[in-house]
């Protein structure tokens, strides 16, 4: 499955707001659902012991995966969207939020979030709290691969279920503490790593 993640190394924004030195482009891998089936099929088999009743996915890949999943469960999908934060902030400057008529039919229901990659959680965060606020319960978060600690430690203090398929090797830093931009190494084009599309 690794072999099949497109990667790059550079030096890129992610839309977190953090750099790091690694870019996956998820765009490509959905270019043939057929070779991102099976994966959606063993996370649904690991997914099947909490008891879902809801599967969420962030847009854009990760709601395309999600999809995937919850057919294979046979449950309801449902999506967040990124927004703009309000207050304009370094860090994390999107929000991710469900539609006001999915926000209703969560409510109440035992969620996992699948998403196709995790790098610092801008994603997975900003979805975990919708759920919440709509008064969901998330259970376990999914993904294709982790690119960072990020994912284990945020399930571990939030207490829900983590299932990855691959783990990838990545530095993440924020802006003032990264040593490619310390080095000068210039930011990797936007043309050739899309900043609002890369994995979270």
């Amino acid at each position: 499955m690794i072999d099949q993640l497109p990667t790059r190394r550079g030096h890129f924004v992610l839309e977190s707001g953090h750099h790091g030195d690694m870019w996956v482009d998820l765009e490509l891998l959905c270019l043939s659902p057929a070779r991102v089936r099976p994966f959606a099929k063993e996370l649904a088999t690991r997914l099947e012991k909490y008891g879902a009743e809801v599967v969420c996915g962030p847009l854009v890949e990760g709601a395309f995966l999600a999809l995937m999943v919850a057919s294979e469960l046979g449950l309801p999908f449902t999506y967040s969207e990124p927004l703009p934060e309000e207050k304009p902030v370094k860090l994390y400057p999107l929000r991710y939020q469900l539609p006001p008529a999915l926000c209703r039919e969560v409510q109440g229901k035992r969620v996992v979030i699948v998403n196709d990659a995790i790098n610092v959680g801008s994603a997975v965060r900003g979805t975990f709290v919708d759920l919440k606020r709509c008064q969901a319960e998330p259970v376990a978060i999914a993904a294709l691969a982790v690119l960072t600690p990020w994912a284990s430690r945020f399930a571990e203090q939030n207490g829900v279920a983590l299932e990855v398929l691959a783990s990838l090797e990545s530095e993440v830093w924020t802006p003032t503490a990264c040593p490619l931009c310390i080095r000068g190494e210039p930011l990797t084009e936007p043309d050739r790593a899309p900043i609002d599309a890369n994995s979270r």
